[in-house]
Parts: C-alpha cells; structure tokens; sequence
C-alpha cells in the first residue's frame, strides 16, 4: 500500500442532518463517493459531529456565530444525528468538538497522531466554517491538505465559491470527489 495512502485520513465534517439539509443532492453523491473510495482503500474515515454544551458553559457570549447557532447546535436538539445516507460504518472513528474547528475539543490532534496520520482529506459542511476552520489549523500544523470540492457545502454558494477559488488552494490541493478518488485507486 502507497505509504501515502497509509498516512492519510478523510475527515467528513458536520454532515448532521439538521446542517446538511439545505445540501444538494449532488452534495451527498460526492461525500458518498469520498468515503468509499477512502474505504476501497483502507484509508480511516474519521466523522467530526459538532455539539455544543448548554449555555455559557458551551458558549460564551462573545462568540457571535456560535452564540446564534447555539439553539440549533445545542445537546438535546433534534437534528444532530449524521444524516442516515452518511452514516459512518463500524470501523469509522467518531468524535465530537464544540467548536467551528475539527481540532478544538474533540481530541481529533490525537487520534492522529496515534493513527501516524500526515496527510488530510477534508470534506463536509459548512465550507465558510468547519471545512476552513480546520484546513486553517491543520495547515499551521503541517499536514498535507486536500480539500473536496464537491464534497464540501455551503448554504452561501459566493462564499464557497471564493474559498474554493482563492482561499484553500494557498494551504491545500482542491479537486472534486471522483478526482480525489481516482487519485487514490489501486
């Protein structure tokens, strides 16, 4: 196995139902795509779901964007179930953070570390928030970064369009699913 392939782990950010409902349906084609070519492979396929902790103990009153989303992103709120069509197989890892990046309060930095991985594959939602968020720290960490494209999911379609364009390809590869997919086929 290319020791690449070996050192690499796809992340699939945020696909919770009540985040993913507004996605394309070519949205969930491409993140399907994603986590079976990772699987053919052998690559881990590590879910980072957020939920947040009731109140100012979850959130501060300082945090503008996480103070809004905070009754839909809150434990106990319907909707924080991965989506049924992305739901993770037995020997996918599973973590929760309670921020916009992967890295923050989910013990993602270890898991990787443990697993040896150098090499990130991100995809999920939303593009302006978890997917730049955590290519943002993985980048000052040192990974090696691809980003996909199509798999990746923003209600304000500008905004994914910008940082898809100008923004991610300063700190990572951007390509499509069926790309990244073929790139990493036997």
């Amino acid at each position: 196995m290319n020791t690449e392939v070996t050192r690499t782990a796809l992340l699939v950010l945020d696909v919770q139902t009540v985040i993913v409902e507004p996605a394309p349906e070519s949205f969930f084609v491409a993140m399907r795509r994603a986590v079976d070519a990772a699987h053919e492979v052998g690559i881990q396929v590590i879910y980072v779901r957020v939920e947040l902790r009731p109140g100012h103990v979850g959130v501060s009153p300082r945090n503008k964007r996480l103070t809004r989303l905070q009754p839909v992103l809150q434990q106990g709120a319907p909707g924080l179930e991965i989506h049924p069509s992305l739901a993770p197989e037995e020997r996918d890892i599973v973590l929760t953070k309670h921020r916009v990046s992967s890295f923050v309060g989910s013990g993602l930095g270890v898991v990787l570390s443990s697993l040896g991985v150098t090499y990130l594959v991100l995809a999920g939602v939303s593009t302006s928030t978890a997917v730049l968020g955590t290519a943002m720290a993985a980048a000052d960490m040192d990974f090696g970064l691809h980003v996909l494209s199509d798999a990746c999911f923003d209600a304000r379609t500008d905004a994914h369009d910008l940082l898809m364009e100008d923004v991610l390809p300063a700190m990572a590869t951007v390509l499509s699913a069926e790309q990244w997919a073929a790139s990493i086929a036997h």
